[in-house]
């Protein structure tokens, strides 16, 4: 039996070879909430538990099933690694008071950590992009998250993401079909699985989302909140789509769509794709103006949404998506004891001009090193002896298309691969 560490299942190590395409998809994410206004902020990994369990609900999967919970043995504390990033962002917000007569455009990105079934596009630690907007009441920021995102698909070249939309309502909409749902189920007990029997009461309206085959039929026959909508929620959800429709932005109304967290409220929405198998949604999110009350602070509008990392790269992956690679410009070779001395100034010069260069370590012939040198992707050679050392000059050799070699000075080839860039 090996005795060899691995990693923890369903937690996945990005190699070298995989993270041009990370650093490719966070780039572009960079510069396009930059465009829109939104500023970044960075939470801990770890929370109190019941920061999660005030804001997305006791009798939800996520808290019941898949999160990581412990005690600290330390001092005893209950907490846990954070399953999603809302209720971690709303925490920092009302701590340190930033919603100060000061509306707010946030963003996040890193690990979440749910204890699921790892599969394709599941896994125990998975990476999301954030986005919240806080202090905003009105239908534009439902609006302006959604035509945001459709943006970022352009941005990356990903056609094959519609849009799925929903409306929650408000509380007083939601109380009414609350009552509804409960009398529908209660009239079809005997069709209910565990969980929905255990949901009935406490939470009937996550009995929507189950994805039991056997309850499929009673959930479609289940009375629809759209029927329970007063003329607020209406006109909210109106004024959504009217600004969707005037932007450009396809959609299909899926009066289903519930979502999986309690916090939501008013417009609901889905990003999903029919090319990742079973986990089709890519991003997510919409209205939840009662969490930053029900987390402790003062009542304020918000809404947000998250997408998943890994699941856009995997359909950038199969888009055929051509990532650009960051180049090596030079690769130095270098053997005699002045040429190694020589072979760091003309690194050291050539990193402060902004060029990518290897500097061979480790020793060996000048044949082993060149061949180091053409695994190394680099364009080119940077050839330094004992000879070159002493005349203050490099020989530059393409390794990537026919050419004469030349001899030149640091100045004359820090020209030469700046013009070839």
């Amino acid at each position: 039996m090996s005795n060899t560490i691995q990693a923890i299942r369903g937690m996945n190590d990005i190699l070298p070879e995989h993270s041009p395409r990370w650093q490719h998809f966070e780039a572009v994410v960079r510069d396009w909430l930059a465009a829109y206004g939104y500023r970044e902020i960075r939470t801990p990994i770890v929370e109190q538990s019941a920061l999660f369990k005030r804001a997305i609900g006791e009798v939800t999967d996520i808290v019941e099933k898949e999160m990581y919970a412990f005690e600290d043995i330390l001092n005893g504390e209950h907490l846990a690694l954070r399953p999603e990033g809302t209720a971690a962002c709303v925490r920092a917000v009302i701590e340190h008071n930033l919603l100060y007569n000061t509306p707010q455009r946030l963003w996040y990105a890193g690990p979440m950590f749910r204890h699921e079934r790892p599969q394709k596009g599941r896994y125990r630690q998975f990476h999301q992009v954030g986005v919240e907007a806080l202090g905003f009441a009105g239908p534009d920021m439902d609006a302006e998250h959604i035509v945001m995102t459709a943006d970022l698909w352009r941005r990356l070249g990903l056609t094959d993401i519609t849009l799925e939309l929903n409306t929650l309502g408000n509380a007083a909409c939601r109380a009414r079909h609350r009552g509804r749902l409960i009398a529908h189920f209660e009239a079809h007990q005997d069709q209910l699985d565990a969980d929905a029997k255990r949901r009935l009461h406490s939470n009937p309206l996550r009995i929507l989302d189950t994805k039991n085959p056997a309850m499929q039929a009673l959930v479609e026959s289940a009375p629809r909140l759209m029927d329970d909508l007063d003329t607020d929620a209406i006109r909210h959800f109106e004024d959504v789509q009217g600004l969707l429709r005037s932007n450009g932005i396809e959609y299909r109304i899926n009066p289903r769509l519930v979502r999986g967290l309690d916090y939501y409220n008013y417009t609901v929405f889905e990003w999903v794709t029919d090319k990742l198998g079973a986990q089709g949604t890519v991003c997510a999110g919409g209205r939840y103006d009662s969490l930053i009350e029900q987390i402790g602070g003062k009542s304020a509008p918000a809404c947000g949404y998250a997408m998943g990392v890994e699941r856009l790269l995997a359909l950038l992956e199969g888009s055929g998506a051509v990532v650009p690679a960051t180049p090596t410009d030079a690769y130095i070779v270098h053997q005699g004891e002045a040429a190694t001395a020589f072979a760091w100034q003309v690194a050291n010069a050539l990193r402060q001009a902004g060029l990518n260069v290897v500097l061979h370590c480790g020793g060996g012939s000048f044949k082993a090193q060149m061949k180091k040198a053409d695994a190394s992707a680099a364009r080119y050679a940077l050839i330094i002896g004992d000879d070159e050392a002493a005349a203050g000059e490099i020989t530059l050799k393409s390794l990537r298309e026919a050419a004469e070699q030349a001899r030149c000075s640091i100045v004359e080839a820090t020209y030469l691969l700046q013009s070839r860039n």
